[in-house]
């Protein structure tokens, strides 16, 4: 099993699939696709896709929103990036690009459709999965999801213990996390509490 892991990340890597529809976003980059995932992780971090900060430094969450997501689970900087602990697999590997306002471009299809089956199956049974943003949550959730990420996030308690939705940690987020107090106070005890169960057993 750790063959074909250690094969199909070599394979990921040089992935250029999407080079002609990257070269022809706001950004004009290659793709760089960020590889983050090891034989024995115990938990599964299900993101949308690197941003441009992400995709310059070809480590994921080393950001802003990396900051929150690891004070969201209570881990070190050490612990979330110990692939042996901890697997990163968004719904595309490389940064989308920008539309013409600045925006950040939706992960393409092709990425998920071309990788995951193969990588999930590779990558084994996961104690816990964190399932960010509606991209992730629709591919991993499936029905469970059609509702939006605000009542997917709201329902978490029929996904935990081994399943928790989760809005994106961008600061464009935290207004949403104003409004929805019941996020902080009810669901973050309960997901540092579960991952500190995985992450030390």
């Amino acid at each position: 099993m750790s063959e074909q892991l250690d094969h199909l990340k070599a394979r990921l890597r040089a992935c250029s699939l999407c080079a002609t529809r990257f070269a022809a976003t706001a950004s004009g980059h290659q793709p760089r696709p960020v590889v983050w995932f090891g034989q024995g992780a115990r938990i599964l971090v299900a993101g949308q896709a690197p941003g441009m900060r992400v995709h310059e430094a070809g480590k994921p969450f080393l950001d802003a929103s990396g900051d929150r997501l690891r004070d969201w689970m209570g881990v070190t900087a050490d612990q979330f990036y110990d692939q042996s602990r901890v697997a990163v697999i968004p719904m595309a590997f490389c940064f989308p690009g920008y539309d013409a306002r600045g925006s950040d471009l939706p992960p393409p299809p092709l990425c998920r459709d071309t990788w995951h089956d193969a990588i999930m199956q590779a990558l084994g049974g996961v104690d816990l999965m964190l399932v960010i943003g509606g991209y992730a949550q629709a591919y991993h959730l499936g029905a469970a999801a059609k509702g939006g990420v605000t009542r997917t996030v709201q329902a978490w308690r029929d996904h935990a213990p081994r399943v928790f939705p989760l809005p994106h940690p961008s600061w464009r987020n935290t207004a949403w996390l104003r409004k929805n107090p019941w996020f902080e106070a009810e669901l973050l005890p309960a997901l540092r509490a579960r991952v500190k169960e995985v992450i030390n057993d």
